[in-house]
């Protein structure tokens, strides 16, 4: 089974993104280290969810963020990748940060969606650490970033 069907089976689609005119770039490589930005639950051109989880945004509405956010690192990891999700060794690290009301406390309930994609699509290879954590906002008042940091080669 290809990724694509991997992340379809998932209920995300393959995402289909341009490279943002931000003053830094969607992946950076080091060595066989691939750190990948922050993404937000972006489709296309639009942003799927805006809101604050807890007022605006449900626990399923971040869970289905926070899948869009996965799925987006793994799109911008593929083009690094000159095409080939194979090269991928082992995901290392995901950083979950998770825009919420204060008293807010089901934050690795929503950084779960992100991990079941990457376990998903890599198996043992995308096993990973992880923090999943509150903030006061985030840019565009999204719901959900993540980054993530792969070992390559």
């Amino acid at each position: 089974m290809s990724y694509k069907e991997k992340l379809e089976k998932c209920g995300v689609n393959w995402p289909s993104l341009s490279r943002p005119d931000l003053p830094f770039a969607p992946t950076k490589r080091i060595g066989d280290t691939l750190y990948v930005s922050g993404q937000i639950p972006e489709v296309a051109d639009e942003i799927a969810y805006i809101g604050q989880v807890g007022k605006e945004i449900d626990v399923e509405m971040a869970l289905q963020s926070a899948k869009i956010c996965a799925a987006n690192i793994v799109y911008w990891v593929e083009k690094s990748l000159d095409g080939d999700l194979d090269r991928v060794v082992q995901m290392a690290k995901m950083n979950i940060f998770i825009n919420a009301v204060p008293g807010f406390t089901a934050y690795s309930q929503v950084g779960n969606g992100a991990s079941e994609i990457m376990n998903a699509l890599f198996g043992e290879r995308g096993e990973h650490a992880r923090c999943a954590v509150g903030m006061g906002g985030l840019p565009a008042n999204v719901p959900v970033e993540i980054d993530a940091v792969f070992h390559v080669r």
